[in-house]
Parts: structure tokens; C-alpha cells; sequence
């Protein structure tokens, strides 16, 4: 037989569709649904004999029946639930059949860039908060529908795994493997002897650490997928460490494949050196490493520009979406006073951390360093509360003689981006200060460090003016109505704000989350909290890196002020971002009136940050290098106005995040992409629309479905609310039940981002997708009709109406591949009507009934009537064929695609899934 894609062919019994095909290897897909079954041609040559119904033969789709007799509102749900059932479309953008998000036109950008470019290699560099990740999902999943890829790997920091993985699973229906060191032994023991990993599984998401290391580097170059993401791409640049170094080494490694598809994501592509810029823009060509991109004359700059998409959200506001696509966020500064106890502490410590640094002075500078960073970290943790200091004063960390070990401790310090952020207190540097201060007197460090500790045990919670200033700024905004997130350095600060906060409001949600918990129960805890009103989260900064809280929460309340203006940036961007629903976010930078290190953090650094930030629309990172921070912060501490000579390089700190920022002014002025245009992007969405349904088809036909089925359902703040009835069928009540089996109500809207608390009911939603196939699979059971008669008013002779699902096949350079639609024809006196005409006969008011006698009658008519009207409808096909390759046309043309070599033609015949007869009324 002839296996041309897109025909249907018998095997075990049933119909299938040949959607795909690798030499002979035959890949099935069932009618009206998604997975795909591969079939060797030679194995079904070989078992034809003994096994029948494991041969290949033509099929042919069944026709349509008298009776059952489908009601109107019957009718009117199979039709639309064949056409949100479609995932393989014709529309030009393939991949939105499967998505389950509603992009926002300026999202497709980077799509339609993906779509000119051979290999693809793009850098998305977006402001932080618009949705890369649905950018590069969407990149990721067209390549994919194309078949210019057929794997994916995810390469992410090892915090950002488990988001990915959900966010592939839920928006763009992959099922993502994750690699790790923790789930390697499991996913080995799925492989057949000598098998690689990364060959085997079609998507994976895998931690760059991990994968960088030599034991596993070899493995997954040698199975590397032909798509390959990136994700906070600026950190794996190379850099003084090693770890950052191999980070390099490995993308690199992937990037001189010159067929290999590389997504670069990160929203601070100038967050190091100008070298590291040029590294990575290396990763996407060679030669761009080697320009001078101050002198880039224009063809340089096109060329670029063509890989590179940098935007503000002050760029997507003014030129995509309008001014209200993102919320204002207000910054607060709010202050409060140290009580006498807690200044006697500070001053206690301030002595003691001081003395650990002038005796620094004579040393090395590695060493020397090391006493700056203990003397740093006593004043933090003790001045980030009792819980904290007791915890710092009380712990015993590494032996002393292992001194070497704290070189690991740098990051902790000044909170560098690059590494996970930890919210222990690091007990080897408190050890380090204790040993200095010994140094002077025999015992003197550890009677300091007594002392500290009766300091500390005084400092009860009334006392402590810092946790009552935040309970106060805490009631005024929940009676604002926000839900806030309250952010600490230390596990043990949050446990302690936690506990005054359920003690202070009882009515209120409290949940404490931090480091000492898993990635899935941090996630399921900020997921219950949401759930509940009024709610109040406290948070280290393992939730500031990975897990998105716009949707629950509105304000922040920084209780321990980062001294990384890029960490603040990390914890206000989790609520103010694309997807909050409200139009106003707070950002509370709280801090001490009288606490010199709050005072210098703000005076240096934080201020700066907001400054840049309200100037260019954009945060701008701060040089992370460890000496520009710790060196800034030590000489405003214990060296104001002495030692110039010891901080010769810290006054650079000004000078290089001052260059940064024009770099950044110039960057995102050049590649903000406006070449392309916001109507040929909504221009794509429509069209594919036009195929697969829009949101208001899909809110109409969940609406009508429930009512039919029985489901229970109410509008709600925006949405609604569906409650299942205990009578369901077993496939409907599915969407109800969580991940436990426990059943509960679905809270929908139809609009992307759902208001609070609601999901969005896109075409790939379980519930739409479960009532979809109810009522199609229903009637071609048999359960219901397929047949519809009505007698109506505004015609004088009988109309035809034919429900069909054509396939066409589409052929390129890139290949072939098989797209569907569902169609409406009407076949009346005038001829064949199409499209809006044909939609328009639906609409028609009913009058009076048809018997069933006259119904058989005009059925046998209208099977005769199709027949007749074959070459008609063959014709409209072959019409439509053309309007597809024209749409494809012109979105190529949008994207500068070459636009010239894509063939459509259908492929008959068309399934006849329905049909209704429209007779005039009497």
C-alpha cells in the first residue's frame, strides 16, 4: 500500500492517521487524539502471517447514521469539540495547537525571529518578568511541530529544574525527565544496556552543574538533543571560578555543532565583564566574540540583531500591549528605631567585628579578606534578629585548621546571583571571627562571644523594635488587601517572624518556607497558601530563584535587605511580573533608622539600583565581583574616611556599574526588535484562531458542555467556578480530582492571565479537552448523533450542511508534515457556501418539529446530495490548500522567512464527521 502521510490505515482494528514517518519506521496516531504509536514496516511484514490485525491496510473514515438524531445543542458541541480537539492545525504557527497559554503577541517575537534562522540560535533577553520561558517554550515547540528538532534539553541552575519541567508539562505539553544527581540511578535503570540517557528520553531538563561535572560531561554531549536551552545563560560565561568555567566550557561544547538549535535565556546578559558579553554572544556565532561592539557599523548590527531580542517592559508597553500589561510597582523605604537592647547588642558586635578586621590588616590578601567576610557575617546575623544571633552564637561550623574551606564561602557573603542562594548561617565564618579576636587575650573571643550571648538572651520579641515595626507595616497592608511576602536572610529569622506573625494575626494564613524544605514541599506550601485569604508568606531566598508568586501575592516586604541589589531585584521580580492581576505591587524596603549596616547597604547600593531602574525602565545589575561589594561595604563600616590605599579598587565600583548602564541603554535601544510589528504577530494568532477555536469558542463551548453534562457551575470574581455531579462519567469527573484522587471544584476563566485563585481554561485544559472528546467520541460510537434535522425560518428550500475534517499535507525544504481542520459546508440551491456563510445557517430560528420518518428521508438526501456535490467540495479543498500556503506566505514574509518552497495539498478524502439538514418551515 502507499503510506502517504496524512492517510488513514486499519491496524488492530481500528483507524489510525499516518502522521509522521522515518524511513520505516511509521508513526500512527489515533483519530481525535495526541500520542503517537511507532510501527516497523519490517515487523508487520514479518508477522503478517501469524498476526493479522498487526498488518497495515487502507481505511476508510465511517459515515454518519440516520439515528441516533442529534439535538441542535448536540450538534453544536460535536462540531466544536472536533475542532478543539485539533492539535496538528494548518494555521502557520504549529505549536499553538498544543500550548496551554494564550500568548501575548509581543511573546511570539522571538518565534517569529526562530522562524528565519537555520540553526536557530537566538538570545532572549528580555526584562525580567515578561515570560521568557513562554518565549522559548513556544520557540521550543514549533521546532519541534516542524520536526527541525526532535529532542529538547532544558540546561538550568539546580533550583530552577522542577519549575521547568512543570512549566514544559503544563504550557506546551512535553514531559520532561529531570537530571540530577538525585535522579540518575532511577532513569538509568528504565535504559537498555549501553543506552544513553539523553537518547533516550525525547525531553529532558537537566542541572548545567551536574552535566558540566567530567563524569557526566562525555555522556550528554555524545546524546546532546538538536535543541538545546539554556536558562540563565549569563552564568555560564566563564568566570574566575572553575565551576563557572566548565559552566562555559560545556555550552560551548553544544554551541560548535553548527546544526544545533541553542536558546540562550537570561534578563542581565551584561552582568559581567564586557568579555563575558562576547563569550556569549560567541555561543550564537564565532565572529560575534571577535567584534568591537562599541564600532559595530549597521550590516554588523543587523546581522545581530537577528539573533538577539532585548526588551523593557517600557518597550512592550509603549509599542505591543498598551500601559496595562504589567503592574507599577511603589517602592517604600519605612524605618524603625533600635530598642536599647538591641542597640547594646549592635554595639557590642560592632566592637568585637571591627577588632576581627584591623588585625586583618597585616595579612595576605586571601586571608585578609576571609576576616572581612567573618567580620561582615557576625553583624548580619545578629543584627537580623535574636533567633538568627543566638542561632550564630551558639553553633560550633568547620575545624578552625580547615581554613581553606571558607574560599567557598565568598558567594554567601555578597549574595552573588550565580550561586543558589543558601539561608543557613554560616558558622565556620563566626568560628573564624571568635579565633581573631582570641588572638589579642587568651579567651578574649570566646568572653566576647559569652557576652554577646547574654546580650542576645535579654532581646525578647517586645523588645525587638524591628519585628513590632514589621507587624505595623503588615496590618496596614492587609488592610490595603494586599497578600505579602515577607523576605529573610536566615532559616531562623524567617521561623521567628513566622511565629510573631500567627501571633499577631490569627485570622490571618501564615506559612514559613525555606531552605530546610524540598523544592515540591516549598512549592505545594506556597501553592496551599494561595488558597486561602487573608495570607501572609515568609520566605527565605531559596523562593526568590524558581518559584513564580504573582499569582498569590501582591506586596513584599524586604525584613532583611539583600546587600545585592540584583537578590532584591530576584525577590520583588516574583510578584511583579506578567501574570499579576493587580495594577499596583508594594515593594517595602525596610530598614534601621539607626542600623549603620541597613544605613550603607541603602546608601550604597539599593538607591543606585532604584535610580537606574526608574531611568531606563530596567534593572541594571550591579558588578558582581566580590571585591566591589565586600570592599565597599567594609571601608563604609570600619574605614570611613581612613586607609584609601587599602580599598585602591573599591572606589570602581561606581565607575564600572556606570558603564554598565549605558551599555545597557545602548543595548536595548538597538535590539528591541521593532522591525517586527505588532499586527503581523496578532495577524499569526488570529489565524490560528480561525483553525483551532478562540477563547470566546472555547468559554461558549465549556458553558453549553457543562449545562448538557450536568456539571454545576457559577461566575466567580471574574471567572468560573464548575462543580462536578456524582453522576459523571468517569472521563469528566477526571479534571476534578488533584494529584491525591480527592475530588474538588475547577476554578476557570477564559482570558490568559486568570484572575486570583483561577486557572486558565486554554484548548489543552483537562476539563475542556475531557467534554471535547464526550461529545465527539460519544457520537462516533454511536451514543449520539451524528445527525442533525431542523426545520427553520429564513429559507425556502432545504440546505445541506456538511461537518468535515480534512487533512492536508504540507511540504517544504524542512520536510512534510500533516496538518487538520475542521470544516463547515453548506450545499443548498446556490450552490456550495463556506466559512462565515455556512456559520451563519447554524444560527437560524427553529420552527416547528420534523418527524422521524421525514428525518430518514431527507438523511438519505443529503448523503446523496455530498456525493453529488463531490467535485464541489474537492474543489474547495484544493481552494483552501492555496488560502493555507498564503497564510504560511505571509507570516514568512513577516518573519523575512524565505517564503518561496512550501506546497500544500489535501488529502482525500475528507473525514465526513457530520451532518445537518436545514428544512424550510411551513
Amino acid at each position: 500500500m502507499d503510506y502517504r502521510l496524512g492517510s488513514l490505515v486499519a491496524y488492530r482494528g481500528r483507524p489510525w492517521i499516518l502522521a509522521d514517518r522515518e524511513g520505516d519506521l511509521l508513526y500512527l496516531r489515533p483519530l481525535g487524539a495526541e500520542d503517537l504509536l511507532p510501527v516497523r514496516l519490517d515487523l508487520v511484514a514479518a508477522l503478517r502471517e501469524v498476526l493479522p490485525h498487526e498488518d497495515l491496510s487502507p481505511a476508510s473514515f465511517p459515515p454518519p447514521k440516520a439515528t441516533p438524531l442529534a439535538s441542535p445543542q448536540e450538534f453544536r458541541l460535536f462540531l466544536q469539540g472536533a475542532r478543539l480537539l485539533l492539535r496538528d492545525g494548518t494555521a502557520p504557527l504549529r505549536s499553538l495547537g498544543r500550548v496551554g497559554v494564550r500568548p501575548r503577541t509581543y511573546q511570539l517575537v522571538p518565534l517569529l525571529m526562530a522562524l528565519k534562522l537555520h540553526p536557530v540560535r537566538l538570545l532572549i533577553a528580555d526584562d525580567v518578568g515578561v515570560g521568557k520561558t513562554v518565549e522559548a517554550g513556544l520557540v521550543a515547540r514549533e521546532l519541534l511541530d516542524r520536526k527541525l528538532a526532535r529532542r529538547l534539553a532544558v540546561l538550568a541552575p539546580p533550583h530552577l529544574l522542577d519549575q521547568w519541567a512543570e512549566e514544559l508539562r503544563d504550557k506546551f505539553a512535553l514531559e520532561a525527565v529531570v537530571v540530577s544527581a538525585g535522579s540518575l540511578a532511577r532513569l538509568e535503570r528504565s535504559l537498555s544496556p549501553g543506552e544513553n540517557l539523553y537518547r533516550h528520553f525525547p525531553v529532558v531538563v537537566a542541572s548545567i552543574d551536574f552535566v558540566k561535572h567530567e563524569r557526566h560531561r562525555a555522556l550528554f554531549l555524545e546524546g546532546a538533543p538538536e535543541l538545546v536551552i539554556v536558562d540563565e545563560a549569563h552564568g555560564a560565561v566563564g568566570g574566575p571560578s572553575e565551576a563557572l568555567q566548565k559552566r562555559y566550557e560545556l555550552v560551548r561544547a553544544l554551541a560548535e555543532d553548527p546544526n544545533r538549535h541553542l536558546l540562550l535565556l537570561t534578563a542581565t546578559p551584561h552582568s559581567g565583564l564586557p568579555e563575558a558579553f562576547s563569550r556569549l554572544l560567541g555561543l550564537l556565532s564565532p565572529e560575534f566574540a571577535t567584534w568591537d561592539l562599541a564600532r559595530l557599523d549597521e550590516e554588523k548590527r543587523a546581522r545581530l540583531a537577528r539573533h538577539f531580542v532585548q526588551r523593557t517592559r517600557k518597550d512592550i508597553a509603549a509599542a505591543w500591549e498598551g500601559a496595562s500589561l504589567f503592574p507599577e510597582r511603589e517602592v517604600r523605604y519605612e524605618t524603625y528605631l533600635l530598642s536599647p537592647e538591641y542597640r547594646a547588642l549592635y554595639e557590642a558586635t560592632y566592637r568585637y567585628a571591627r577588632e576581627v578586621v584591623r588585625q586583618s590588616e597585616g595579612l595576605a590578601e586571601g586571608r585578609r579578606r576571609m576576616r572581612w567576610w567573618a567580620a561582615l557575617t557576625l553583624l548580619r546575623t545578629v543584627m537580623s534578629s535574636p533567633q538568627s544571633a543566638r542561632a550564630a552564637l551558639e553553633r560550633r561550623g568547620i575545624p578552625l585548621e580547615d581554613e581553606e574551606a571558607l574560599l567557598d564561602l565568598a558567594p554567601q557573603v555578597y549574595e552573588s546571583s550565580e550561586t543558589t542562594p543558601t539561608d543557613e548561617v554560616p558558622e565556620a565564618l563566626v568560628d573564624l571571627a571568635e579565633r581573631e579576636a582570641s588572638g589579642v587575650v587568651e579567651g578574649a573571643g570566646r568572653k566576647r562571644l559569652s557576652g554577646l550571648k547574654r546580650l542576645v538572651e535579654a532581646l525578647t520579641p517586645e523588645k525587638d523594635t524591628k519585628l513590632q515595626g514589621l507587624l505595623s507595616l503588615l496590618s496596614g497592608l492587609l488592610r490595603e488587601g494586599h497578600h505579602p511576602v515577607v523576605w529573610c536572610h536566615f532559616v531562623d529569622t524567617a521561623e521567628y517572624v513566622g511565629e510573631a506573625v500567627r501571633k499577631a494575626f490569627p485570622e490571618a494564613h501564615v506559612a514559613v518556607v525555606t531552605g530546610r524544605m524540598d523544592g515540591e514541599a516549598r512549592r505545594e506550601a506556597v501553592e496551599a497558601l494561595m488558597e486561602e485569604t487573608p495570607r501572609v508568606l515568609v520566605a527565605t531566598d531559596c523562593v526568590s530563584e524558581g518559584v513564580n508568586l504573582q499569582r498569590g501575592f501582591t506586596a513584599v516586604v524586604h525584613y532583611d535587605l539583600p546587600w545585592n541589589p540584583n537578590r532584591l531585584e530576584q525577590r520583588e521580580g516574583r510578584v511583579d511580573r506578567y501574570g499579576q492581576r493587580a495594577r499596583r505591587v508594594v515593594a517595602v524596603r525596610y530598614r534601621g533608622k539607626d542600623n549603620p549596616v541597613d544605613e550603607k547597604v541603602v546608601e550604597v547600593l539599593l538607591r543606585k539600583a532604584e535610580e537606574i531602574r526608574k531611568a531606563l525602565g530596567v534593572h541594571v545589575p550591579v558588578p558582581e565581583e566580590e571585591r566591589y561589594v565586600v570592599d565597599r561595604m567594609v571601608r563604609s563600616l570600619f574605614y570611613e574616611g581612613e586607609q584609601p590605599l587599602l580599598f585602591a579598587e573599591s572606589d570602581l565600583l561606581e565607575e564600572r556599574w556606570g558603564r554598565d548602564v549605558e551599555r545597557e541603554r545602548e543595548s536595548r535601544s538597538r535590539f528591541a526588535q521593532r522591525a517586527l510589528r505588532p499586527e503581523e504577530a496578532l495577524r499569526a494568532l488570529e489565524g490560528t484562531d480561525a483553525v483551532l477555536g478562540s477563547p470566546e469558542e472555547v468559554r461558549d463551548f465549556v458553558l453549553l458542555a457543562a449545562k448538557v453534562v450536568g456539571l454545576e457551575v457559577r461566575e466567580k470574581d471574574g471567572g468560573y467556578e464548575f462543580r462536578p455531579s456524582p453522576t459523571l462519567p468517569e472521563p469528566l469527573l477526571a479534571p476534578f480530582r488533584d494529584a491525591k484522587g480527592k475530588e474538588r471544584p475547577l476554578f476557570l476563566a477564559f482570558q490568559d492571565p486568570p484572575p486570583e485563585g483561577a486557572s486558565f481554561a486554554g484548548r489543552t485544559h483537562p476539563l475542556v479537552v475531557a467534554l471535547a472528546r464526550h461529545f465527539l467520541e460519544g457520537a462516533l460510537r454511536g451514543e449520539r448523533g451524528r445527525y442533525a434535522v431542523r426545520r427553520v425560518a429564513g429559507i425556502g428550500r432545504a440546505h445541506y450542511l456538511y461537518l468535515l475534517r480534512p487533512r492536508f499535507l504540507l511540504r517544504s525544504r524542512e520536510g512534510e508534515v500533516v496538518g487538520e481542520e475542521v470544516l463547515l459546508l453548506a450545499l443548498g440551491p446556490e450552490g456550495l457556501l463556506k466559512g462565515e456563510q455556512a456559520r451563519e445557517l447554524l444560527s437560524l430560528e427553529a420552527k416547528g418539529n420534523v418527524s422521524s420518518e421525514e428525518a430518514r428521508e431527507f438523511f438519505t438526501l443529503a448523503l446523496k446530495r455530498y456525493e453529488e456535490g463531490g467535485g464541489e467540495v474537492e474543489a474547495y479543498l484544493a481552494e483552501r490548500a492555496r488560502e493555507i500556503r498564503e497564510a504560511h506566505r505571509a507570516l514568512r514574509r513577516a518573519a523575512r522567512e524565505r517564503v518561496g518552497d512550501l506546497e500544500v495539498e489535501p488529502v482525500p478524502p475528507p473525514d465526513l464527521l457530520g451532518v445537518l439538514v436545514l428544512i424550510p418551515a411551513r
